[in-house]
């Protein structure tokens, strides 16, 4: 290789960038070679041999567009958002927002001054005849020059790993944007092509023409990720809808579509959608399957803010106060991050769900809330938990409706289930598998743990309210048979017939003894009481 040395003269200079240039192409020769085999070591080596061509030429577009490719092809996604992040939509919009007024309005006088003088420049040009077939040749080859310093693989590449990075809307405008403008670039090559002399020193004809730029097989694959970009973008709009209306099972039934569909999705746009869920499932009262759905989002992002005040959030509600303490800290910690380093967590294409200028609130209302978890965890108002509200059990729930809520929550939480959604993410780098599989399996243990320990307590409290109910019956059973007791004392008392019940027996027999007792008592001149139902016997 060359050395670049700053002080050369006219022939030196010549010489160093012809020498150079051939390195430059042989460099990109062996590159293609090596990318045409689609092994992954090979691909390696030949990003070695490009980043070694723009260590000569920085700006070469053809080393460029090898080297996005090559690293879209090694699945370093990441990278290939860094090396193009000027051509993302949304980030562009960002930046455009944060331009004030007074700039603006600044580059727009530039720019018409620019125009002017252009104009201006070209008055004084002279004008010659020519004919309509070299006319034809010409624009059609400035229109072909343009095309290729445009650069649509750039929108190509960029589409494809922003589609793997998440950033759906982005990822379906530049591939919107690359196929359009790879067909327009096409249509001119094969309009330059037709010659109405069919010499033999058309491109087409001849033995060096070039392919198309775009093969039927990629355009046929950027159709194909267009479809999916799209369908999922669709169904992402409907839950979204359906949780803003107050449909929380429509949209949970939406993002189930979503989360757990045949074809994978992105990590980050599946970390998005579980969010969603996640507030669908608050709001349905499912609490449970809300912090299942937030140890997710966070197992593929650690750095959500949004995942982490909405489980801090649901933890208290249900009054388990030191797991979410240590949630607040995670935040207040992230917090403290994003004022030190003076932006958010990620690269600067990443979607945030805040604003830098409202993390000093933030931080003092978080700082404020951890005081007072700290003093309630300190008094012990520990063992309170509301662990019904976490099954999502009434309350007076029997046994049965107990068991069955406990048996859907550990069949769909269980840690060895919980896992299995890392099959249907795209992650965005691999070699964050095993790190990503550790946070979920971590989540997911604790959150079966809390369940298990919740159906252990209701379980006890509803083994408490029968025995006590049990109680109550058998007292109540005692009180009544003593009052039958009484009853039948009062009833024995109060009937002389029934004092030597084994001397008289029948109604006759009782009644001819009362006339008798009453005739020894007093004379035969006294009216005697006669019970008419006796003479009936």
């Amino acid at each position: 290789m060359a050395v670049t040395t700053p002080y050369l003269n006219a022939t030196e200079k010549k010489h160093w960038w012809l020498t150079n240039r051939k390195v430059v192409e042989k460099y990109i020769r062996d590159a293609r070679t090596l990318m045409a085999t689609q092994e992954q070591s090979e691909i390696a080596s030949a990003l070695n041999l490009l980043d070694a061509a723009l260590a000569i030429y920085p700006r070469l577009d053809e080393a460029l567009e090898l080297r996005a490719r090559s690293l879209l092809c090694l699945r370093r996604f990441k990278e290939v958002a860094d090396m193009l992040q000027d051509y993302i939509p949304s980030l562009k919009m960002a930046n455009d927002e944060s331009v004030s007024s007074d700039s603006s309005s600044q580059q727009l006088s530039r720019e018409g001054a620019k125009l002017l003088s252009s104009d201006t420049s070209g008055s004084d040009q002279s004008f010659k005849c020519f004919s309509v077939s070299d006319l034809k040749k010409k624009v059609m080859a400035g229109l072909c020059k343009s095309c290729d310093k445009e650069g649509y693989w750039r929108y190509l590449v960029l589409g494809k790993a922003c589609c793997h990075l998440g950033l759906m809307e982005d990822a379906m405008v530049l591939l919107q944007t690359g196929k359009r403008l790879a067909s327009a670039a096409f249509r001119r090559e094969s309009v330059c092509w037709s010659d109405d002399s069919f010499s033999l020193s058309n491109p087409l004809f001849s033995g060096d023409s070039s392919p198309p730029r775009v093969p039927l097989p990629e355009s046929e694959a950027v159709t194909q990720l267009l479809a999916h970009i799209k369908l999922l973008l669709r169904r992402r709009a409907a839950a979204l809808a359906a949780l803003e209306a107050g449909l929380h099972s429509e949209a949970i039934r939406h993002f189930s579509k979503i989360v757990d569909g045949r074809r994978g999705a992105p990590q980050a746009f599946l970390a998005e959608c579980y969010m969603h869920r996640a507030s669908a499932h608050r709001s349905a009262g499912r609490i449970a399957d809300s912090i299942a759905d937030c140890n997710r989002t966070l197992a593929l992002d650690p750095t959500c803010i949004q995942a982490l005040e909405t489980r801090a959030s649901l933890l208290e509600s249900i009054r388990c106060f030191p797991d979410s303490l240590h949630d607040l800290e995670h935040l207040k910690l992230l917090y403290n991050t994003i004022l030190r380093d003076r932006k958010l967590a990620g690269p600067a294409w990443k979607r945030q769900n805040v604003r830098p200028r409202e993390i000093p609130g933030k931080l003092c209302a978080l700082t404020t809330k951890i005081q007072e978890l700290k003093q309630r965890v300190a008094s012990g108002d520990t063992s309170n938990v509301d662990y019904r509200g976490l099954i999502g059990l009434r309350r007076g729930c029997g046994r049965s409706e107990l068991q069955r809520a406990h048996l859907l929550l550990s069949l769909k939480h269980k840690p060895d289930k919980a896992m299995c959604f890392i099959e249907r993410c795209e992650l965005a780098d691999e070699r964050d598998l095993d790190s990503v599989k550790e946070r979920a399996r971590m989540s997911s243990l604790l959150l079966y743990r809390l369940l298990q320990k919740g159906y252990t307590n209701v379980m006890g409290a509803i083994m408490d309210e029968e025995a006590a109910e049990k109680q109550r019956k058998k007292k109540v059973m005692e009180a009544q048979a003593k009052v039958e007791n009484l009853e039948n004392k009062k009833c024995t008392v109060s009937s002389p017939s029934t004092a030597n019940p084994a001397v008289f027996q029948g109604v006759f027999c009782r009644d001819l003894a009362v006339v008798g007792n009453l005739l020894s008592q007093t004379g035969f001149n006294r009216s005697i009481p006669v019970k008419y139902e006796a003479l009936s016997c």
